[in-house]
């Protein structure tokens, strides 16, 4: 009986953290939103908003991982509630990177305010964005019903952001060439697409977590990253060396 009492709360234990989680993921999502808004639009005031708000998530993060460890301490479980456990507190570290990601693209907007941003930027930033949130929407929901077709698949579509960012980087690297003062808010749109392409990786992340949980491994294959600008990077520094800087 006395075991059987235990299982039981743990399983509720277990239930509540996993709405912890979700909780979580429903603000991260909020918050990248709200951040390439502010971004795209140049809006100060919804990027301080964002700053703002991911104070709280770093709070629930902390919660997560502070009520994962007391069951585990209480309980000492074992095989794959282990596995949720670690699970969870992974995934809401990855939640919580998310929301940082989220919170720095918000400061870089000060930094930009008053400057038009680059209608075809603009866009690309919000498909790759709506990609990223789709692929964390996804994976979230797998978490949850533990599905680990659904998981994978969102880890084998990483790729797609990967590309778009490849091509905004082209695009930045463009106007910089054209003109020399727009290499300073050039870099910020950089700095602002590259944070968009992590939080893909970060869904990814939280795809193996699940592949974990559930499998009690980690993928075998290993991931292949379609992010050539490191490439680009170099040809454009060459053309600049070549021209003298100008």
């Amino acid at each position: 009986m006395g075991v059987s009492v235990m299982d039981d709360h743990r399983e509720r234990a277990l239930v509540s953290l996993a709405a912890e989680v979700a909780e979580m993921g429903g603000l991260a999502e909020h918050l990248v939103m709200d951040s390439v808004t502010a971004l795209t639009r140049i809006e100060p005031e919804r990027a301080r908003g964002v700053i703002a708000a991911d104070q709280r998530l770093d709070a629930m993060q902390r919660s997560v991982e502070n009520h994962a460890v007391e069951l585990i301490a209480a309980h000492r479980p074992a095989d794959k509630a282990l596995r949720e456990l670690v699970a969870a507190m992974r995934i809401s570290a990855d939640l919580e990177r998310v929301g940082d990601l989220a919170k720095n693209n918000a400061k870089r907007v000060m930094a930009i305010e008053g400057r038009t941003f680059p209608a075809r930027v603009a866009l690309g930033m919000e498909h790759m964005s709506d990609i990223a949130l789709e692929q964390l929407k996804v994976v979230l929901d797998a978490f949850a019903t533990q599905d680990l077709s659904a998981a994978l698949d969102v880890r084998s579509r990483d790729d797609e952001v990967d590309a778009i960012y490849t091509s905004i980087f082209r695009e930045l690297l463009t106007y910089m060439m054209e003109d020399p003062r727009n290499i300073t808010f050039c870099t910020h749109l950089l700095f602002c697409a590259k944070n968009i392409e992590r939080i893909g990786d970060h869904a990814t992340n939280i795809a193996e977590n699940i592949h974990y949980l559930i499998t009690g491994e980690q993928p075998v294959d290993t991931r292949v990253k379609m992010d050539s600008t490191s490439y680009l990077s170099a040809d454009w520094a060459d053309t600049r060396k070549r021209d003298g800087g100008r």
